[in-house]
This record gives structure tokens, sequence and C-alpha cells, in this order.
């Protein structure tokens, strides 16, 4: 069974839309400790969910890893990761922060907890919560 994820990113740098035009990307600028300790722990096929920061601040759509994380090419660091993303598809509605905030199911979640952090996991009980509220919205 996969494992699930959430990567954020700028809209206006990098969008899920332009993750679907490209058909492929390496997931990388990853600087933090604890997201690149999170983004090391990505396996082939986890899914991941795209989540737009900035003036959007929701989840987008799904994504998943077809490569195990490996030093970025860009960056002369070793500990400096990327991965590569292919899309999965959209979700039926974005699921915004505020809603993720709003539900009692995600009180531990890392997004609400640590809204700084670039990639984080997501538990199966979470991901099937980001469903639902896509599905309803």
């Amino acid at each position: 069974m996969p494992s699930h994820w959430l990567f954020k990113t700028e809209p206006s740098s990098y969008s899920f839309a332009d993750l679907v035009s490209a058909g492929r990307t390496t997931w990388d600028g990853v600087k933090n400790p604890l997201a690149l300790k999170h983004l090391a722990g990505v396996k082939p096929g986890d899914l991941v969910f795209i989540y737009h920061t900035g003036d959007e601040k929701a989840v987008i759509g799904i994504a998943a890893a077809v490569s195990t994380p490996y030093a970025d090419p860009k960056k002369k660091d070793p500990k400096l990761l990327g991965v590569d993303l292919e899309p999965r598809r959209p979700l039926s509605s974005p699921v915004t922060l505020a809603a993720i905030k709003a539900s009692k199911s995600f009180a531990g979640f890392e997004l609400v907890r640590l809204p700084r952090l670039s990639v984080m996991p997501v538990s199966e009980e979470h991901a099937r919560e980001i469903e639902k509220l896509a599905k309803s919205a």
C-alpha cells in the first residue's frame, strides 16, 4: 500500500496545472531539515497531494512519486534531494486550508501544526478525509 504525502508549492512558481502540462517533473528546492527528512522517505508509487500556497491555500491534485529520492543535481550539497513526480488527477474540488482547520479530523495534521513545512506525511485517515472533503465541496 502506498504512503501519502503533501507537497506544497507556490502556484505562481509551479502549479499542479504545470505538472499536468509537463507530464513529469523533478520536485526539488526543499531546504528545511524536517521536510528533507520526509522527502527522503518517499518511495516510487507513493501518492502526493499537491497543495497550493499563497492566495489559494488548498489541496489541488494528486501526483505519484516515480523515483526514489536522489541528490538534487542543481545543487552541490548531497543532503538536498529531489524526487520525480507524475500527475495522477486533480481533486474534484480543491480542499482549502480553512476546511481542513474546521474539521476535527485534522487536529494533529502537520499542515495545521507546522504550516510552514513544505513536505509532510499524510496518514491514511487524513488522505481519506481529504478525498471526502474534495467530493463534498
